[in-house]
């Protein structure tokens, strides 16, 4: 019975970071646009040059200045940190839920609401200290201007790592971390712990609700997850670009925070935001499919522990 179990959850754990990795694939080149429109004001090459006009403008600019595959420019760091990423983040969402959430929804609605609320936000926090060097690189990767490999920064992943290394040493590489642990904190606290604990009170005991109805609902929870992370997201991304340069425009997170306010207007925290609208759709087609593919492996097991 126990065997039956622990092969469940591995078969659950990796079918999941499968789809989370066709997802990430498929919307990689709205991910390279929402990069180069958080970073454009502190990119030399773009900042010096026509900056984007927005998302439309940047999309069709890539295909024509660097190509169709230019939009997919870093997404071999993303391919390569999805798989860890995503099994760090359900593996240690049970594990902090057994901490956190360990409350009855009826009778102690609350602490269990907030506790997933926690374990969420730890889940992705604790993960993000493994791969943080892997979401450094395809961010300085996706925003390297250039149609050829001459014409850029960075020859590809190793390459950009290295130069980092070699430049600010290990503290390079994890430029723009604590401001990046609050804001994976707070998107996978909505995102992991909105979710559990709101299905909870949205469908109660039904066991099976409609699919359409879990769609909408994880829609609603991750649009809303990003939207309010997106800010810090655009904060560390612009930390991001100051590792191996010589001039320093940031002095810190809340220098950083300032200034955007200041010279570019509270608009300029959500630059690049339709971007994850778009890529909302398949962050909440994960939630989803997870569950259900929970439910069928429960079934399953439950067959064969009956025969």
């Amino acid at each position: 019975m126990v065997s039956s179990s622990g092969s469940s959850e591995k078969s659950a754990t990796s079918k999941d970071v499968l789809l989370d990795f066709l997802a990430g694939g498929t919307v990689a080149p709205l991910e390279r646009v929402k990069l180069l429109l958080q970073t454009q004001d502190v990119n030399h090459k773009i900042a010096q040059g026509k900056k984007y006009k927005g998302f439309g403008d940047c999309f069709v600019r890539c295909i024509r200045e660097e190509g169709t595959i230019s939009l997919w420019r870093g997404n071999w760091a993303n391919v390569i940190r999805y798989f860890p990423t995503q099994a760090l983040n359900f593996a240690f969402k049970e594990r902090y839920q057994k901490i956190f959430a360990n409350y009855n929804p009826k009778s102690d609605p609350y602490k269990f609401f907030f506790g997933n609320l926690l374990a969420g936000g730890m889940a992705g926090a604790t993960g993000l200290l493994f791969v943080y060097p892997l979401d450094f690189a395809r961010t300085r990767l996706g925003v390297d201007i250039g149609k050829s490999v001459n014409e850029r920064q960075f020859r590809g992943m190793n390459d950009c790592m290295a130069k980092i290394y070699k430049a600010d040493g290990i503290r390079g590489l994890y430029r723009g971390f604590s401001i990046s642990v609050a804001g994976i904190f707070v998107y996978r606290a909505f995102y992991f712990g909105g979710y559990d604990a709101g299905k909870k009170f949205m469908f109660g005991d039904n066991p099976n609700p409609s699919i359409l109805y879990r769609f909408l609902f994880a829609q609603f929870i991750t649009s809303s997850s990003e939207f309010l992370a997106y800010p810090l997201d655009t904060i560390r991304r612009r930390l991001m670009m100051q590792s191996g340069r010589g001039d320093i425009i940031y002095r810190g997170t809340v220098d950083c925070a300032r200034k955007i306010a200041v010279t570019e207007g509270l608009t300029a925290f959500f630059k690049g935001n339709l971007s994850n609208m778009y890529r909302s759709v398949g962050s909440s087609l994960v939630l989803v499919l997870y569950d259900e593919f929970k439910r069928w492996l429960l079934l399953a097991g439950q067959s064969s522990y009956a025969k």
